[in-house]
């Protein structure tokens, strides 16, 4: 029996968090090998397992996996969350990809200086109202199925949901122009792996604060 996945990265959401989410939704226990200093940033560096020297670094199945889409292509395909064709495969990957940027630009804004995350704030919203909200939205409505493609779960049903969280962290009525991405969230909120990801106690990590940042920067300065 082949050994739980083991996740190295820092004590935060970063890069890793979308893998932690998609792992937790296939239903699949893992470790994580937290980095708590810049030496053991550089140990791994220098000990070659990092392909490119960068974090995240997933040990699963006999590989040092980095570069956090490869990494999340691989899972979902193991778990049949990349959907049943290429097409759908490439469905499944437009709609990642454009979550994803949104959750960049959240992912970032702690990082932001002082003086221009009131401004970077403003701009995340907007481009979640705007740009990137309506579009899903408009695909549950114009197929009115509960999942995003091909009526069954898929990496994308799962990386949209972290992000809407993650937005909603930021405003907590940000959904209220969108009401089957809301009726989307509680759905997938609701599958029990999910759900127990959502729980107290589970490798979920909470939003970046002051603190994370600081330490993240002393990491990887």
């Amino acid at each position: 029996m082949a050994g739980k996945p083991k996740l190295y990265y820092f004590n935060g959401r970063g890069r890793m968090e979308s893998i932690r989410w998609l792992l937790a939704a296939a239903g699949v226990e893992f470790e994580e090998q937290l980095i708590e200093t810049k030496e053991y940033l550089e140990k791994l560096k220098h000990g070659g397992d990092l392909l490119f020297q960068q974090v995240p670094m997933v040990e699963m199945d006999g590989m040092k996996m980095v570069q956090s889409r490869a990494i999340l292509n691989y899972i979902a395909a193991k778990y049949n969350l990349s959907g049943k064709d290429v097409k759908q495969r490439a469905w499944i990957d437009m709609y990642c990809e454009g979550a994803m940027d949104l959750n960049e630009l959240i992912m970032m804004l702690p990082f932001k200086p002082a003086d221009s995350k009131e401004k970077e704030f403003a701009n995340i919203i907007e481009k979640a109202t705007t740009r990137y909200f309506p579009v899903f939205e408009k695909v549950l409505k114009d197929h009115g199925q509960n999942y995003l493609v091909g009526n069954q779960l898929s990496r994308a049903d799962i990386q949209l949901l972290e992000t809407i969280l993650m937005a909603e962290e930021l405003k907590a009525d940000i959904l209220s122009k969108f009401p089957l991405l809301k009726a989307f969230k509680e759905r997938i909120s609701n599958i029990p792996t999910v759900k127990k990801f959502l729980q107290p106690g589970s490798p979920r990590k909470p939003p970046t604060d002051e603190k994370t940042v600081e330490k993240t920067r002393k990491i990887f300065a």
